[in-house]
């Protein structure tokens, strides 16, 4: 039987690009982070490369700390990367030791990182490299819909209307994403809404259960 997600007081988040974790998590963090659990988050790419015109290139890495800031993460907490974007499988070593270097120093009881089923080149990397890391650590996979073929909703977390809420305020902290469907409030609420209603709940985020270790 799993254990409650407030027992687990050390949580990492791995993000292949800034958002991702807001995406896949947000109300996860909030509600850990409201909880009392240490959370940490680690994004491998600012996309630098992607980043509009109008905007300095270091956008998303000035977007990713208001965001995480605004779920609760403490400024101490975000560990950012500079990988170039859609390359991340060029340094898959490289990224390997990082994550080993995080391990050693967080020695986070959960790791949360992108779906198995996830196709995104940049979030394929992480997240193998994420389960060869921490082979002996509680992993779950959180969901990008516009990525995954299939995605297995084995674990429920339930979040309150304020979790929510942040998530949703969190990712308007990215500016440069502004317009993009699956950055609109209304996707995101819906999503909210559908994982809530299959368990009876106002509301919920799905994760996938790669590995679940009970001490």
């Amino acid at each position: 039987m799993i254990e409650s997600m407030a027992i687990k007081k050390n949580i990492l988040i791995l993000a292949p690009h800034t958002d991702d974790g807001e995406l896949g998590c947000g109300g996860f963090i909030a509600k850990a982070v409201r909880q009392g659990a240490e959370v940490y988050y680690a994004a491998f790419s600012t996309a630098d490369e992607s980043v509009p015109a109008i905007f300095p290139p270091n956008q998303l890495e000035i977007e990713v700390r208001e965001a995480t800031a605004i779920l609760g993460v403490r400024p101490e907490n975000l560990y950012v990367y500079k990988h170039e974007v859609r390359k991340l499988n060029y340094v898959r070593q490289e990224i390997l030791d990082e994550m080993i270097a995080l391990r050693e120093k967080l020695n986070p009881d959960l790791v949360l990182l992108p779906s198995q089923n996830d196709i995104h080149q940049d979030h394929t990397t992480v997240t193998a490299e994420g389960i060869r890391a921490f082979k002996n650590t509680s992993i779950l996979g959180y969901e990008l819909i516009w990525n995954n073929l299939s995605f297995s909703t084995d674990y429920f977390c339930v979040i309150s209307e304020d979790d929510l809420n942040k998530k949703i305020a969190a990712l308007g902290a990215y500016k440069t994403q502004a317009g993009k469907n699956y950055m609109k409030p209304e996707f995101i609420r819906s999503m909210a809404v559908i994982r809530g209603t299959q368990i009876n709940e106002g509301y919920a985020e799905a994760f996938e259960v790669i590995r679940w270790i009970d001490k």
